[in-house]
């Protein structure tokens, strides 16, 4: 197939790529996986170790996904015809691949944030408060038509963004949806800081305690890292197609990277002294975003307004990952020539169809080996696909493309950077080790 004659769009501005690169990277991982993960690894212990490894292969794996984005000014797919050609299209195919996946499960713990923030106000909190959350919750992902309907008003979201386009759409409401984002999570900081207790919360999470560093810790924020930054699935590299010439795209990773990072560890910040304050396991995993953290809300003063802020922090962190995940998709067909109404509608839906059988695996159907559908998707999107496309794309930057790489990121010379060589090293040695580390040690079944 040809390519399309569309013309291509870019961000209006440097800030509205920023706020949507960082709104792609910033997901539902960072709320509650980061603090627990931090809680459980000693502390500030793993927290020194998570960003060491940030910026050691974060950093490096997404400013090579921004770099041959802008570049090509294509999708993931195509700009790996254009830049490697050869075999290299299967790493932009990954890509989109493991968007498509992602996104049919994503959505179905999207709506779920949909459904926490109305029933806050709508009986949630009196069952958290007599102690029946758990049931909720799980009466709730076993209602398939609760689960369809919530689902729907995600993806419908979703699409109507993409539907909308760069500036108009991505870039609009991710400027409105981060900010919101920081401040939702600052207030919650205050109240949660401001709890009796609340200082035991603060060095369960802060205090290092290296006598819990294990090679698991490195293992556990490698992949927090790696997965958190939302890498190997061509999002960085769409979005990266959309820069102009003049954009720093060194600092740009810097800040997206830095942005990331602190969403997660401000997040443990807001949960912990409260789960600490109310007596409440911190060790829930998981449970601790449905089940744990409505029962420590249920507890204190106006709670219905504390857990809506929470879930509604959740659909911001959730929704503006999503939409960069159907950009992914959308962008392959866009650039055949299809128009980008057209685009994000068919795909959004095809996805949407998928996610279908991922809210009924929850009901206990369908399975594949012993997997729910559900957790087979994310096995395969997340232990497979993405792990796979960030070691081909940091050694495709390392070895194949660099010199073209060495231009694009200094815009042909005309902007600095000063840590050129490490960042190839970085691409060529330290990154896809470390990925492959992921790799194997996240491929059990």
């Amino acid at each position: 197939m040809s390519q399309g004659t569309n013309e291509r769009e870019h961000w209006g501005s440097k800030l509205g790529f920023i706020m949507a690169a960082a709104g792609s990277a910033v997901g539902l991982g960072n709320i509650w996986k980061f603090p627990y993960l931090a809680g459980q690894n000693g502390g500030g212990a793993f927290v020194v170790i998570y960003v060491c490894i940030i910026v050691l292969v974060g950093f490096s794996v997404m400013l090579a996904e921004m770099a041959i984005g802008r570049s090509a000014q294509l999708n993931a797919v195509d700009a790996f015809r254009k830049e490697g050609g050869g075999m290299w299209p299967i790493v932009g195919w990954m890509g989109v691949v493991a968007g498509f996946m992602i996104l049919s499960f994503y959505s179905v713990v999207g709506g779920w944030t949909l459904k926490y923030i109305m029933w806050s106000f709508t009986g949630l909190m009196g069952e958290a408060a007599a102690g029946k959350a758990g049931d909720v919750f799980g009466a709730f992902v076993t209602n398939l038509p609760q689960q369809l309907l919530f689902h729907t008003i995600f993806m419908a979201m979703t699409i109507y963004v993409v539907y909308k386009g760069i500036g108009g759409g991505i870039e609009k409401y991710c400027k409105i949806m981060m900010p919101a984002l920081f401040v939702i999570l600052l207030i919650l900081i205050v109240r949660s800081g401001t709890l009796e207790g609340a200082g035991k919360g603060f060095e369960f999470y802060l205090k290092p305690d290296f006598s819990k560093v294990t090679g698991k810790t490195f293992a556990a924020a490698l992949g927090q890292a790696f997965f958190s930054l939302s890498l190997g699935m061509g999002c960085m590299l769409t979005y990266g197609s959309y820069v102009d010439k003049k954009t720093h795209l060194a600092t740009s990773a810097i800040q997206v990277c830095a942005i990331d990072t602190s969403v997660a560890f401000l997040a443990g910040l807001a949960i912990f002294p409260a789960v600490f304050a109310f007596g409440v396991d911190a060790g829930a995993g998981p449970g601790l975003t449905f089940v744990t953290l409505p029962s420590v809300f249920a507890k204190m003063p106006g709670s219905s307004i504390w857990s809506a802020l929470f879930f509604l922090l959740l659909f911001f962190a959730a929704i503006t990952s999503s939409i960069s995940l159907l950009e992914v998709v959308a962008a392959y067909f866009i650039d055949r020539g299809w128009s980008r109404p057209k685009a994000s509608v068919v795909m959004g839906i095809l996805i949407y169809l998928l996610g279908v059988p991922c809210a009924m695996s929850l009901k206990g159907t369908p399975a594949i080996a012993g997997k729910s559908f559900f957790d087979t998707m994310d096995f395969l999107s997340s232990n497979v696909l993405l792990p796979l496309g960030g070691v081909f794309i940091a050694l495709f930057v390392g070895w194949f493309w660099t010199a073209k790489a060495r231009r694009e990121v200094t815009s042909e010379g005309t902007q600095s950077f000063a840590f050129m060589e490490p960042w190839i090293w970085l691409c060529r040695i330290v990154a896809p080790l470390g990925i492959l580390y992921i790799f194997f040690t996240g491929l059990k079944w």
